[in-house]
């Protein structure tokens, strides 16, 4: 299907990798984060105010966007860009997590996921290619295959069965893809077993993907399991095509995953903690709920340059947040994402100018998280 990410240099103190993904509505720097706009929204933010604070591809929901509003009614109005008035680059995710979070609501065969919607109870079938079919009507520039996210402390049978028929299942993906302008992305699992995430690296690298993503990890496993797993695996994916860590968000995780060699990120923990009050400083997380803010006129962080720390004070913040007021939402979530960018940038500021110092503040700051 093409080259469509171009290594541009190595990190001469790590694995971190500077690189370039080109899609149809877009070139995405690499390291980069992308914000999760579940339903089509990322909650509570602009798609204006996203593009002003640097964000560059959005992470949209088969699953989500399948149940409602539909696929086939977004085709109809234009693709998920227009109808979401995006107009980067979009990645889906086929909906593998959220069918594993369903639990008892769900059931895996060879078929693929049957489950019932959580909106009304009605049974659906997920297969690989039905989750190719949405994701090819919504129009996102990459769709993730379809996979079974296995719970961390699974049984090795379990995790090897699982993940022959995840591998099963990307091969069907492929197979069912009709739109080469569509990039595909595997999707390794092995759960917390070296040798079976060698081997399904193995297979899928065997397959025509533009690109990897690591699954099953930051499902419980832990921060120790969490990076172990996730370096090894990443040097294992081939170096030409990128490389994406699922669904793991924490600052602090996505510094030490850059440093293994990962290339994208996504996670709703900027705009949910934000919505909880929790907002992100490059001196820490502050809980803005606190009583001792309820009269401080300083910004949230003199450092940052986002709407939020430029127009308005500590108190105000709380005073918004513990008034239940919408704005409080908006606010602290565009802090937060603006973080999460200027945090990308400093990781590619680091790879780019062979900078080991600003490596080591980045190190400190996450073990300190």
């Amino acid at each position: 299907m093409g080259n469509h990410f171009t290594l541009l240099h190595k990190d001469l103190n790590s694995k971190a990798r500077l690189g370039r993904l080109t899609t149809a509505h877009g070139v995405v720097e690499t390291p980069c984060f992308m914000p999760v706009g579940t339903q089509g929204a990322v909650k509570a933010v602009l798609p204006r105010d996203l593009h002003e604070l640097g964000c560059q591809i959005l992470l949209g929901n088969t699953y989500h966007l399948y149940l409602r509003p539909g696929h086939e009614l977004i085709r109809k109005l234009g693709g998920l860009h227009r109808f979401m008035n995006w107009p980067g680059p979009i990645l889906t995710d086929s909906g593998g997590y959220q069918v594993f979070s369903l639990g008892t609501m769900r059931k895996i065969t060879e078929d693929g996921a049957r489950f019932q919607s959580h909106i009304d109870g009605g049974a659906h079938l997920l297969t690989p290619e039905k989750a190719v079919e949405i994701q090819e009507a919504l129009g996102s520039d990459i769709a993730m295959v379809l996979d079974e996210c296995i719970p961390h402390d699974a049984s090795r049978s379990y995790v090897r069965e699982s993940t022959e028929r995840t591998i099963r299942w990307a091969a069907r993906c492929l197979n069912a893809r009709n739109r080469p302008e569509q990039l595909m992305f595997g999707i390794v699992q092995g759960g917390m077993f070296e040798d079976l995430r060698r081997w399904c690296v193995d297979e899928l690298s065997a397959l025509d993907f533009e690109g990897f993503a690591v699954g099953g990890l930051g499902v419980g496993e832990g921060e120790e399991k969490l990076n172990s797993v996730g370096a090894f695996t990443a040097q294992l994916l081939p170096e030409h095509k990128p490389r994406y860590l699922m669904g793991v968000g924490r600052p602090q995780d996505i510094i030490h995953a850059a440093r293994a060699g990962f290339d994208m990120f996504d996670c709703v923990i900027p705009t949910r903690n934000g919505r909880n009050g929790t907002l992100f400083t490059w001196q820490g997380k502050l809980s803005i709920k606190r009583a001792e803010f309820a009269g401080d006129p300083r910004p949230l962080d003199a450092t940052c340059g986002c709407y939020s720390c430029k127009n308005f004070s500590r108190a105000y913040l709380r005073h918004l947040f513990m008034a239940g007021e919408i704005l409080s939402a908006q606010l602290n979530s565009l802090h937060n994402l603006y973080f999460y960018h200027r945090l990308m940038d400093k990781c590619r500021e680091a790879i780019r100018d062979g900078r080991p110092e600003l490596w080591a503040e980045l190190v400190k700051f996450a073990d300190a998280s």
